[in-house]
């Protein structure tokens, strides 16, 4: 018997479960729609916050900061925006944080970013810009008391080499005034843990919230996993084999595989999970509410 059915043929969770939410700024109005119908949809679950992206070199900022606002304004939700400290100098990065906090946003999710020529390109700190996430988070907390959120690597960022820097740099953005650490999504909770063990070897003690990825399209997962290295366990390819034109099923396996590795992290003591949403509500509704998310005392997973 699975994790999941084990769980389900008992039908209690006993401790709540609370998450969060990750959007994209849509590029067209149609996608605009989409997105609406998304948070629209997921709001009912009251997440602890919801995210929103930043683009390469800024690339989306305009649209990240008018769907923060119009997420700020329009409904109950607590939104979290994305900075990096690619392709801008201090002093406009600067503006952009005094602006959230004249608009009310109070978390922001400082991010080095990705190179301007993409993942796997050389890293190039802008000349007068904050150079890495460590100097952002300063930047941001001198500013204002934000919440400030940072990424962590449970198999460590491609380009850290070695387990020590990888901790160093988180540990430094922690000294920084980071308040949690969200991590880029996984599938191996062996590996979760074994990067919990390293973070508290470190003397780093504010929360740790897992990244659940729920698979919508497993060829793009391999593809985005290789570059930003995550690796992909040979029982999850196998659950995809063959369903290549069967998107219905996919969904139920993707649904399966993310409801799997979340009950099993509850039995490991987690309580809070970050899901990568891709904009879509279907798979990370159903996984919230086989959770227990937004029932009437959050105890009931099946009758």
């Amino acid at each position: 018997m699975t994790v999941l059915s084990s769980r389900l043929s008992r039908g209690v969770i006993k401790t709540p479960i609370t998450a969060s939410f990750e959007f994209f700024p849509p590029k067209s109005e149609k996608m605009g729609e989409t997105l609406w119908e998304t948070v629209q949809r997921l709001a009912p679950l009251n997440p602890s916050f919801v995210s929103v992206t930043y683009g390469a070199g800024g690339s989306t900022r305009e649209r990240t900061h008018k769907t923060v606002e119009r997420i700020l304004n329009e409904t109950d939700l607590a939104p979290a925006a994305h900075l990096t400290c690619v392709g801008s100098p201090k002093a406009e990065v600067d503006a952009i944080v005094k602006d959230y906090w004249d608009l009310g946003v109070r978390h922001l999710v400082a991010l080095r970013g990705d190179p301007l020529a993409g993942i796997g390109a050389v890293y190039e700190p802008h000349p007068e810009g904050y150079a890495y996430a460590t100097d952002l988070v300063e930047g941001i907390k001198k500013i204002a008391n934000f919440d400030v959120s940072v990424s962590g690597y449970p198999e460590k960022h491609p380009e850290s080499g070695s387990w020590q820097k990888e901790i160093d740099n988180l540990k430094r953005k922690v000294d920084a005034g980071a308040d949690r650490i969200i991590t880029q999504y996984f599938f191996d909770n062996d590996l979760f843990d074994d990067y919990l063990d390293r973070i508290a070897a470190a003397g780093i003690n504010i929360p740790v919230i897992p990244g659940i990825l729920p698979i919508h399209n497993f060829e793009q997962t391999m593809v985005f996993s290789a570059k930003c290295g995550t690796s992909i366990p040979e029982w999850v390819a196998r659950r995809f084999a063959g369903l290549q034109n069967d998107p219905e099923t996919r969904k139920l396996v993707g649904v399966a595989i993310a409801c799997e590795q979340v009950m099993d992290l509850v039995d490991r003591g987690l309580t809070d999970f970050h899901f990568y949403t891709m904009n879509r509500a279907d798979l990370t509704y159903a996984i919230c509410h086989m959770l227990g998310m937004g029932q009437q005392g959050t105890e009931k997973v099946a009758a």
